[in-house]
């Protein structure tokens, strides 16, 4: 079932808190951003959803251009929530949103990937 966000004042809100596989937070993972996004549009696009407290966009070093993703933070939780929801998969700037609550990095801690048995390698 679709939930869709109900709209007052200008300012989108979500009715249910959706279930998910990821712990709700305040800060989102973004990714598949334009090399056109810049911190000022992935705000107004996010602030719909509530007061967005930060923005970050990943930039190679080397270039200056942009990695392809960023981080949003939100003040509130339910605020992030709803974001995720209506803006995951959704198109910005001619690329469609791959939308996730981002992970709490631990310094020094071995990031550990999991594997998908028998996707891509010929296993059958």
């Amino acid at each position: 079932m679709i939930r869709l966000p109900n709209i007052l004042n200008g300012r989108l809100y979500c009715s249910h808190p959706s279930a998910s596989s990821q712990p709700p937070n305040n800060k989102l993972f973004v990714a598949g951003l334009s090399w056109s996004v810049d911190e000022k549009s992935l705000n107004d696009a996010f602030s719909t959803f509530g007061q967005v407290t930060e923005v970050r966009i990943m930039y190679d070093k080397e270039t200056g251009r942009s990695r392809g993703f960023g981080f949003v933070h939100f003040s509130k939780d339910e605020e992030a929530n709803c974001a995720k929801d209506a803006m995951d998969g959704k198109a910005f700037l001619g690329r469609p949103l791959r939308v996730s609550f981002a992970l709490e990095k631990v310094r020094g801690a071995p990031v550990v990937v999991p594997r998908l048995t028998g996707v891509g390698n010929g296993d059958k």
